[in-house]
């Protein structure tokens, strides 16, 4: 689930340059200290001189973030979203990781991206579905992208970065989209949920999920999926193909951290061209995007999909204790 609230105007697919303005926010002390401590270990994969060193580090913490902390080890830049009361993409959540993208790609030290959860309930609960009530929906003409959630998401698949997902908790609608986009994707078998219920609330997925979703598991198990709107455990989603493992969750984090720490010990341009040349056996993402935007703004014009949305919200769907009880107000929903 997604929204365009924030859009500035129609901008190229894979624009290098933010979509979303940057934010001054609260520094996070804890952080700071933690990235000095970092540049001073040794073995920490930084080349060049050290004032082009001292550059690169200073701009990855030209930003101090208020639900992002980020910790640099290795080459690897682990990113914990803290986001209360439960992780909900939205606009200010959406602007601080796509500011973190920005800084990351400037950063030649930063080869790795990890991005986890300080909430075992919630990685990411779905796009923030009171905003997409409120934004104005103009459809605009098939063949045409002007999502700039869709930009954003493209923007991390096809960045020159490894980006990896070590999920624990609830990541539906947008935010399972958001996974999507990433290169890897690992999950808790105890904890890890999984769900696109957009098609339950009147509407279809929009940040790219139509796309990915065949391409990673096939037409038919895309559309139980979607048409289903139900959730998918950690373990189901590795049998359908949706995560490359599930894992206990006591092992989840020293493998993926240790996996991470490997690939960045690569040469960056072997890691680029890699990545390329794998997407090249893709089929173009670029048609099917432009259609799903112009379906999606389709579904968020009628009647029902604003009434369900509505009542989505009026039961309490949106709350902590109504998104550990999804299945129930989804089912709510059809009364």
């Amino acid at each position: 689930m997604w929204q365009d609230s924030f859009t500035l105007g129609e901008q190229p697919l894979r624009s290098k340059r933010p979509v979303f303005d940057e934010r001054d926010t609260t520094p996070l002390p804890s952080e700071q200290a933690q990235e000095e401590s970092q540049m001073k270990a040794p073995g920490a994969l930084l080349t060049g001189s050290s004032h082009e060193r001292s550059t690169r580090e200073k701009s990855m913490r030209s930003t101090n973030y208020q639900s992002l902390a980020i910790r640099r080890e290795r080459g690897v830049a682990f990113v914990t979203i803290n986001h209360p009361p439960m992780n909900l993409l939205d606009v200010p959540l959406v602007k601080e990781l796509s500011t973190f993208l920005d800084e990351a790609q400037s950063d030649d030290a930063v080869r790795v991206m990890v991005f986890e959860s300080a909430d075992p309930d919630y990685f990411l609960a779905h796009y923030e579905v009171q905003d997409l009530l409120t934004r104005a929906v103009q459809p605009g003409k098939a063949g045409t992208i002007t999502s700039s959630f869709q930009q954003f998401v493209e923007r991390y698949r096809t960045s020159p970065k490894v980006t990896i997902a070590r999920i624990e908790g609830r990541v539906r609608g947008g935010g399972s989209e958001f996974v999507l986009g990433l290169d890897m994707r690992f999950a808790a078998k105890e904890r890890a949920i999984f769900g696109q219920p957009e098609v339950s609330l009147g509407i279809i997925p929009g940040g790219g999920a139509t796309q990915r979703l065949p391409r990673l598991l096939g037409r038919a198990r895309a559309l139980e999926i979607i048409l289903g709107s139900q959730d998918f455990d950690a373990e189901q989603a590795e049998r359908y193909g949706w995560v490359n493992r599930a894992l206990p969750s006591a092992e989840m984090g020293s493998f993926v951290e240790q996996l991470a720490f490997r690939i960045a010990s690569f040469s960056p341009d072997a890691l680029r061209l890699a990545k390329q040349a794998v997407d090249a056996g893709a089929r173009p993402f670029e048609e099917g995007l432009r259609e799903e935007g112009y379906l999606f703004d389709q579904a968020m014009a009628t009647p029902e999909g604003k009434r369900r949305m509505q009542h989505f919200l009026a039961d309490g769907g949106q709350t902590r204790s109504g998104e550990l009880s999804f299945d129930w107000v989804v089912g709510a929903l059809a009364e």
